[in-house]
């Protein structure tokens, strides 16, 4: 028995060389900006002042009679009445003399008791513990308020990004290759 011929096949394997680094990355965000601004709050109080009126006409009025149209009104108005009850006291008189026939009814009794003067009208006005007149006039203080305002203001500043690129180095140290190696062939029959 004959075995055939075998071809041989070699075979090298290709080779490659990587040589590899990394990117690096460099990441930078600034701070950010705070502005804060308060405007402070404000309290005003504005007061006003007492008012104090003192009224002390009625208790000049009761002293010494007050100002002169107020006493001249209260001694024309006192005439007035004088001579009202003079003219009474006359009319009154003169009916008694007409009745001269009752007893005590004579010239002598009727004119006789007319001897006293008649007093002139009062100038003043009745004295009173409320002659005078106290008015206090209070008002309330004006209060106005305004509050703290406070203004907040961030800017904020984007990140900063750097990207290195590594490097990258590729190379075949061994390129593949492939052998045949035919059997020998034997021409002899």
């Amino acid at each position: 028995m004959r075995i055939p011929p075998v071809v041989q096949i070699q075979t090298t394997p290709s080779l490659l060389s990587i040589d590899a680094d990394p990117g690096q990355y460099s990441i930078r965000q600034p701070k950010a900006e705070v502005q804060l601004q308060t405007k402070p709050s404000k309290l005003t109080v504005q007061s006003h002042p007492i008012e104090l009126h003192v009224d002390q006409r009625q208790a000049f009025s009761a002293y010494n009679g007050g100002n002169m149209i107020d006493m001249n009104a209260r001694i024309y108005s006192g005439i007035q009445q004088n001579l009202m009850q003079n003219i009474a006291a006359r009319v009154e008189q003169g009916n008694q003399l007409a009745a001269i026939h009752k007893p005590g009814n004579t010239i002598a009794d009727i004119v006789g008791t007319n001897w006293k003067a008649q007093a002139f009208p009062e100038i003043r006005t009745s004295a009173s513990y409320d002659n005078v007149d106290i008015r206090i006039n209070t008002r309330p203080p004006d209060i106005s308020f305004d509050p703290a305002v406070s203004e907040v203001n961030v800017i904020v500043h984007k990140p900063e990004i750097d990207y290195q690129r590594g490097k990258l180095d590729i190379h075949v140290q061994q390129y593949a290759s492939i052998q045949y190696t035919p059997p020998a062939i034997d021409m002899v029959l």
